[in-house]
């Protein structure tokens, strides 16, 4: 989630084709770049540990990992004519630029499920969209805001008649002020930054039963997020589709091996200079964990009931005014990549961890 004016750069080491998994043969290192959502935090640590294991490298491929931040539009940065090659975004965001005349095609679906809260303090009488009638409800905009603004539709409710949109900072002090009554949090990370906050009233850190937690996939109105994004004319060039499947390959192995070490992944993270502390960012993994895994069809493979789901929550609440192209996603490369992949890419055993929160983050 999330967008950065400071622009970090990570590239990954030259040459070199291993066989192991598939490598992508002989020549000079095809040079990519993977625009992210956001800063460097643990929502990417695949790519980072895919460029630490050395996986990219293994498929001669030399990756620079571009940050985002909260003024990078990642839709916009990756439509662009000589943009990154590749682009992390939800889905939602993308179908709209799509209607706006990007041609980004969705060719990994890596999260299967919706990091989107909204969190009201327990004596709000807050513990639905429902409830939002007349209130305060914070939300950040960029189109982050379309599961919350879907939900409250649900319940017949609109901005400005029924309750006030208010724009949220990409933190938690409004709500930790009380200046909204209900905040858009992502599981993974603004929700955990209330849990890191010491309550004046007792002097502890405070506790999920200070809080009602309202979850869009509970409430129907989930849709996809942080998925694999490429411009359909850069893949149709050359050999690119070759280098996306390379690209995808590489990208997979470094979310199994976050799955099967989320400790190393979070020490990536970290190296790669987050704002956030490692009892952070060890929060973020293990939420982050359980977005991707378990994967049925194999991790990146788009579920088309949910697909369909995200499309008709964007239809329903006006955000799209059509159905998308039948191209606005494909299933091909990733299908492909998933063939060189001699790991476990479904994790269909895989059990969320327990983490211990740190005041602060720290």
């Amino acid at each position: 989630m999330k967008r950065s004016s400071s622009v970090l750069a990570i590239a990954a080491g030259a040459v070199l084709v291993a066989a192991a998994c598939g490598g992508g043969g002989g020549g000079q290192a095809a040079k990519v770049r993977v625009q992210l959502q956001w800063v460097p935090q643990a929502q990417f640590a695949g790519y980072y540990a895919a460029l630490e294991q050395g996986y990219y490298k293994a498929e001669n491929l030399d990756v620079t990992i571009v940050p985002g931040g909260p003024d990078v539009i990642p839709q916009q940065v990756g439509s662009a004519a000589g943009g990154p090659e590749f682009t992390t975004s939800w889905l939602p965001k993308v179908l709209e630029a799509r209607e706006g005349g990007s041609d980004l095609v969705n060719i990994a679906q890596v999260f299967q499920r919706s990091g989107t809260l909204s969190v009201a303090w327990a004596d709000s009488g807050i513990k639905s969209p429902a409830d939002f009638k007349g209130k305060k409800v914070g939300v950040w905009d960029f189109g982050n805001e379309f599961e919350v603004t879907a939900a409250a539709r649900k319940y017949g409710l609109e901005e400005g008649r029924d309750y006030e949109k208010v724009i949220q900072a990409f933190d938690m002090n409004a709500f930790l002020k009380r200046e909204i009554d209900v905040a858009e949090a992502m599981i993974y990370n603004e929700y955990a930054q209330v849990l890191e906050t010491v309550n004046p009233a007792t002097g502890q850190l405070y506790q999920p039963s200070d809080m009602n937690v309202i979850d869009y996939n509970k409430e129907g109105t989930a849709m996809l997020q942080d998925g694999i994004f490429a411009r359909a004319s850069w893949l149709a060039e050359g050999n690119n589709k070759d280098v996306a499947i390379r690209f995808l390959r590489a990208s997979f192995r470094g979310w199994i091996f976050c799955r099967d070490n989320p400790g190393a992944c979070v020490d990536y993270v970290l190296k790669a200079g987050t704002a956030l502390g490692k009892g952070h960012q060890t929060w973020q993994m293990n939420e982050i964990n359980p977005l991707i895994w378990p994967s049925p069809n194999g991790i990146g493979i788009m579920d088309k009931a949910l697909y369909d789901q995200t499309v008709r929550i964007a239809r329903e609440a006006k955000i799209l005014k059509a159905d998308p192209s039948a191209d606005a996603y494909r299933t091909d490369l990733a299908e492909e990549a998933l063939k060189g992949i001699k790991e476990d890419a479904k994790g269909l055993n895989f059990q969320k961890g327990t983490v211990t929160v740190t005041e602060g983050g720290n």
